[in-house]
């Protein structure tokens, strides 16, 4: 069999030929076809792309550190919570601890209160046996008062006393001194008060002590037609004291008179 062999200068472009190719060729261009301004557009479209992905790596740059910011803030609350269970276990401590002692508190005041109760009935017995003490002193005084006036009212006043000197109630108030005398040749009646101190008293006693005296002056001369001397007898009295009464027209004896 004869093989014939076709060489390089043997192919011819034929019209038909060529017109296929440049179809083709054409037809490819189409297909593949992009304009400048679908190139910029295109540009544009990667710069910002390229731009937004900056964006995003900044972002997740920001999101890291706020993420580490807030790793560091769950640690330090886990910190400061450790920290507060700590002093909420060394509260409940300290209040156990407070509780305890305000119980022994309340046991040693209910002990301060059992004495305190105690020593106010031992105040109260005392008072009731200085003032039984006082009340039978000043009954003592009154009872060398009335022996020892008259002399003394007689020498240094010119009153006549005509009846001995008494303890007297005049409607409800009792009168610790009360008499019948003669001062001038007038009938006169005698109220006077047995005080064991005339010293240092206050001004409102002070007052409270010449008050009660003008009372019971007062009841005597609504039952007794005539005049009243006023008296009041103490163991020791100031000057003060005793100036002050004489101003009131009140005699004042103390017992190292007699």
């Amino acid at each position: 069999m004869h093989t014939q062999t076709m060489s390089r200068a043997d192919f011819r472009i034929t019209e038909p030929i060529k017109r296929e190719i440049v179809r083709i060729v054409d037809e490819r261009i189409r297909e593949n076809y992009v304009t400048r301004e679908d190139f910029s557009e295109l540009k544009t479209i990667v710069r910002d792309i390229g731009i937004e992905v900056k964006e995003l790596a900044e972002a997740q740059k920001e999101l890291s550190s706020a993420q580490k910011e807030l790793s560091l803030a769950q640690k330090e609350l886990a910190e400061a919570q450790k920290r507060t269970e700590i002093k909420v276990e060394e509260l409940t401590v300290a209040q156990k601890e407070l509780a305890e002692a305000q119980k022994r508190t309340e046991i040693e005041i209910e002990k301060m209160a059992f004495e305190i109760r105690g020593l106010a009935k031992g105040l109260k017995d005392t008072r009731v046996e200085l003032g039984g003490l006082q009340k039978s002193v000043s009954y003592g005084f009154e009872n060398e008062a009335y022996r020892m006036l008259p002399a003394l009212l007689k020498e240094r006043y010119g009153i006549e006393i005509e009846k001995r000197l008494v303890r007297a109630k005049i409607r409800g108030k009792e009168i610790n001194i009360f008499g019948r005398g003669r001062m001038d040749g007038k009938e006169i009646m005698l109220v006077g008060e047995v005080q064991l101190r005339l010293d240092e008293i206050r001004k409102k006693d002070k007052e409270g002590i010449f008050a009660d005296l003008e009372e019971k002056v007062e009841l005597v001369k609504g039952e007794y037609q005539a005049d009243v001397v006023r008296l009041l007898i103490a163991h020791f009295a100031t000057t003060g004291f005793i100036t002050e009464a004489e101003k009131k027209g009140i005699i004042v004896v103390q017992t190292f008179e007699w």
